[in-house]
């Protein structure tokens, strides 16, 4: 497979999925900025929102300060913020036209349409209370694309690729939103373990489609570690750092074994999931969980870092 070919798939598969990511984000935002808080405000809120999805900088460009209706605007539909929901689904496809060959049916199908779909909405018309569904619909229309690759495409280099994307940037998302809670969030010492504190980790939860498993593996309040520790080190649950690096050695592993040949790649995704794999979370709270997210952060920049050079995505 040509490079360009091998980096179209791939960040075709990473900007859905981020696009799907901007929704829960958006989601975590929504959620807190509701709940009743001491000190800055519902707007401290949104500009943690910003500054967890990286958009913090181009945001305050244009704008003086957060508040609900531009931050909405800016993370959906704005045209001239590169990570915008708008934007992410635009590359996708685009990629995806560019290697329509590469894919089935179904699978262009679902993306042109929710392309087609998304750019009919006006955004005007997404008041406070619609929010919630229009994050709903993107998160469906990314799980109907990933239903259709899973489900029709062979398992060759193109699954392979499709699937780094995908897993690279779920686990890129997972760290971010815990992060938000743990750095950016982190309530005053009077409201930790309180009813407003719970209600938290329960959007942080709901944003990752976790809220319903948690409460089947641990039938107790919510407590920090246990959350850490399901959306770090569980590798039952889909969307935790361990299970999303199963998923990418599992990747790597099928490029190595398709082209008979191993890259820096390899031996780099699996030592990252060897330590999650050998992690204890109260390790992790001791050494602090910032630093460990700061630091996964970075090996996770390295593990794409290094797919690109060793299939020439650049050419």
């Amino acid at each position: 497979m040509l490079g360009r070919t091998a980096n179209d798939l791939f960040w075709l598969s990473r900007y859905l999925e981020r696009a799907e990511n901007m929704a829960r984000l958006i989601e975590v935002g929504y959620r807190i900025a509701l709940l009743p808080r001491e000190g800055e405000g519902y707007n401290e809120e949104w500009r943690s929102t910003l500054q967890s999805a990286g958009c913090e900088t181009g945001y305050l460009a244009k704008h003086e300060a957060p508040t609900t209706s531009d931050v909405i605007n800016y993370l959906l539909f704005d045209a001239d913020n590169p990570a915008s929901v708008r934007s992410c689904i635009s590359i996708a496809r685009r990629n995806a036209r560019a290697q329509r060959t590469s894919l089935t049916r179904e699978m262009w199908e679902s993306l042109n349409s929710a392309w087609i779909d998304f750019e009919a909405i006006n955004p005007r018309d997404i008041t406070s209370d619609r929010l919630p569904a229009l994050l709903d619909w993107i998160k469906e229309r990314s799980a109907t694309y990933r239903g259709a690759l899973l489900n029709t495409i062979l398992r060759n280099d193109t699954f392979y690729f499709s699937q780094l994307g995908t897993f690279l940037e779920r686990a890129d998302n997972t760290a971010r939103i815990l992060d938000v809670k743990y750095f950016v969030l982190l309530p005053s010492y009077e409201m930790i373990g309180s009813s407003v504190d719970n209600l938290q980790w329960a959007s942080i939860l709901r944003s990752v489609s976790a809220h319903r498993s948690y409460r089947w593996v641990y039938k107790q309040h919510y407590k920090p570690w246990n959350i850490a520790d399901y959306l770090i080190l569980s590798a039952e649950m889909p969307r935790s750092l361990r299970a999303c690096y199963l998923e990418i050695d599992q990747a790597v592993a099928g490029l190595k074994a398709f082209y008979d040949q191993e890259d820096k790649c390899v031996p780099m995704a699996h030592e990252t999931l060897a330590m999650l794999e050998n992690g204890d979370i109260d390790t992790i709270f001791q050494s602090g969980l910032h630093e460990f997210l700061t630091d996964f952060l970075g090996r996770n920049n390295r593990v794409a870092q290094e797919i690109s050079e060793a299939y020439h995505f650049n050419g």
